[in-house]
């Protein structure tokens, strides 16, 4: 299907030369470089909301990187928009997330709170500049202006840019007070619609609350009364619901996106970014239906005394951690102490603590917290 005038076009290039490839586009080769990196594998061990021990079914930070890579690209080719970089932000927009997902960060933040604290976004935005370490050359992997454009502005223009991405725009600038493209707004899009429905079904498989707790949420009660009619197997009644969600959400958004898009009648993908809203969105209805379901996980999902108890120990695990090591760098393994110099609590040393923290998997985290607070467990 050809793309339309508003997808992106041609690349404005990369922060280092390198030679064009005669088989993949800019955005393919931005896609694959991501698929490749050592941060998109560790997502696998990293926690979405329950743990990885809690169960092998349940979602971490991979898989729901894969369900939101899938939703952005069927939004996409619908969309005629680009689909190898709307594919490419979204299976790179979770990479600088630390472990234990929303609970560690919170404690690497609060840890960190003299030098800037801690931001996944930001981190993210690092990961792919600077910390993957996979050409001779140069640090990150170099990904095109397009995809950092996108990652910069995953949750739309910024206003007051976190330092990393503050300190690329000035070398390089990205347009940061702009809207994004239409193909990272829809990144960004699908990341809100697997992560609510997504939720949902590990919410339900936990008995965090049942398919009757749904009944009064507008379109989702209609949605689960219709999968309860259809049998009886609780199992098969939440797959069912959660083709009915996604379904639902997404030809919402794709009749909203194109009214929105019709109305802007944009020639070039710069008449999207300087649009004065995003071109792809929920209708009213469906906003409204969105904005209840996300405060029902909240209270019954995110706030529930299991997944509080859980939260509170990966908030002191990383919290911890990033304390003992800030104030007391000679800890850190040989590499990591050179670059964090010999004083502790300097912006020097809160930088190196806030890489190797936010790099761990959820296990690497809990064995290193072993290996520094338990004499127990060797060194």
């Amino acid at each position: 299907m050809e793309k339309a005038q508003y997808a992106v076009g041609q690349s404005r290039g990369r922060c280092h030369s390198q030679p064009d490839s005669d088989d993949r586009s800019p955005w393919q080769r931005d896609r694959d470089r991501v698929v490749h990196c050592s941060a998109f594998r560790k997502l696998q061990y990293k926690t979405q909301v329950f743990v990885t021990r809690e169960g092998d079914f349940y979602r971490t930070r991979l898989t729901h990187s894969l369900e939101v890579a899938q939703i952005a690209r069927a939004l996409a080719r619908a969309l005629r928009l680009d689909e190898d970089l709307t594919e490419c932000l979204a299976l790179a927009h979770d990479l600088g997330h630390p472990p234990f997902g929303h609970a560690g960060e919170t404690g690497l933040d609060e840890a960190l709170k003299d030098f800037g604290g801690f931001d996944h976004n930001d981190q993210s935005f690092r990961v792919v500049t600077q910390l993957e370490q996979r050409y001779a050359a140069f640090d990150g992997l170099n990904l095109s202006w397009e995809a950092l454009e996108g990652l910069a502005k995953h949750n739309g223009p910024l206003k007051r840019p976190p330092p990393t991405i503050a300190a690329y725009d000035a070398q390089i600038p990205l347009g940061l007070d702009s809207q994004t493209s239409g193909e990272a707004q829809v990144a960004a899009f699908a990341d809100d619609i697997a992560y609510n429905t997504h939720d949902l079904d590990d919410g339900l498989r936990a008995g965090l609350f049942t398919f009757a707790d749904l009944a009064p949420l507008p379109v989702i009660g209609d949605l689960a009364a219709a999968a309860q009619a259809l049998t009886t197997a609780e199992n098969r009644i939440r797959h069912e619901l959660s083709r009915a969600v996604i379904n639902t959400l997404v030809h919402d958004a794709l009749t909203e996106s194109r009214r929105r898009i019709a109305a802007l009648s944009p020639q070039t993908v710069d008449d999207i970014r300087h649009a004065a809203s995003p071109v792809i969105g929920f209708s009213e209805e469906m906003r409204t239906a969105n904005i209840k379901l996300k405060q029902f996980l909240f209270t019954r999902m995110y706030r529930h005394w299991r997944v509080n108890r859980q939260s509170h120990k990966a908030q002191h695990v990383t919290r911890t951690l990033a304390s003992l090591l800030l104030h007391h760098p000679e800890l850190l393994p040989d590499d990591w102490r050179d670059r964090a110099g010999k004083q502790g609590d300097t912006a020097q040393a809160a930088a190196v603590v806030r890489d190797y923290v936010a790099g761990m998997t959820d296990r690497y985290a809990l064995d290193e917290f072993s290996r520094l607070t338990d004499p127990a467990v060797p060194a």
